[in-house]
């Protein structure tokens, strides 16, 4: 029998996993890098895409690594902090801190709830609660951005899939929920990119976009 989920852990899984996903790290690490403010170049995100239009691949990876990182901690810290509780609460528990983490990456409260689409955040979350799906989403990530050159295409196969990996690996139902409920939003804040995607206008990986 599936045993109440202490509110406090609920608490800090929700808050503590938004304020670890909402740290900039695109704004943070383009103007300590001396290469301005990202939401001035390009299309404005804060994203590792976005940052690569500056020219410096040494920070897009940068922010690429941080943007993952901030999902995958959020959901391991969950982990340990449930690792000695009922299985079931703890699937529940480390899918709301990933997909809080998530949330707070696309709605910073540091930046007035403008933030990213959420891609690498999604892949470190994913990647932290069921690793073989996260695997299977960042390689068709890669695959498409390989065979296609544009990034929002790759993400958006990637994120459609996602849930069907989580089904596939056999992983709790929290996560695939969790994987489901990110995907939407990734959809949701990349309406623009499939407007572009339909027209044959949305830039590839690497083209620089200066702003008007």
């Amino acid at each position: 029998m599936f045993e109440p989920i202490n509110p406090s852990q609920f608490a800090a899984a929700l808050v503590g996993g938004y304020l670890l996903g909402s740290i900039p790290f695109g704004v943070i690490i383009t103007r300590l890098g001396g290469a301005g403010d990202v939401r001035q170049i390009g299309s404005g995100n804060i994203g590792a895409t976005n940052v690569l239009r500056t020219g410096r691949r040494d920070l897009a990876l940068m922010t690429l690594l941080g943007d993952g990182g901030k999902g995958a901690l959020a959901v391991l810290a969950a982990w340990m902090a449930t690792r000695t509780g009922p299985k079931e609460a703890q699937a529940v528990l480390t899918s709301l801190a990933g997909g809080a983490a998530f949330l707070g990456h696309l709605f910073p409260v540091w930046l007035k709830f403008k933030g990213g689409k959420g891609m690498a955040t999604f892949l470190g979350a994913l990647m932290a609660a069921a690793w073989p799906a996260g695997l299977l989403a960042g390689a068709t990530w890669l695959v498409m951005a390989f065979l296609f050159r544009i990034s929002s295409l790759a993400a958006l196969t990637a994120v459609a899939l996602a849930p069907i990996y989580v089904f596939a690996t056999d992983r709790p139902r929290p996560v695939a929920l969790m994987a489901l409920f990110m995907a939407v939003l990734v959809y949701v804040r990349h309406t623009d990119n499939i407007r572009r995607l339909l027209k044959g206008e949305e830039p590839r990986i690497g083209a620089k976009k200066n702003s008007a």
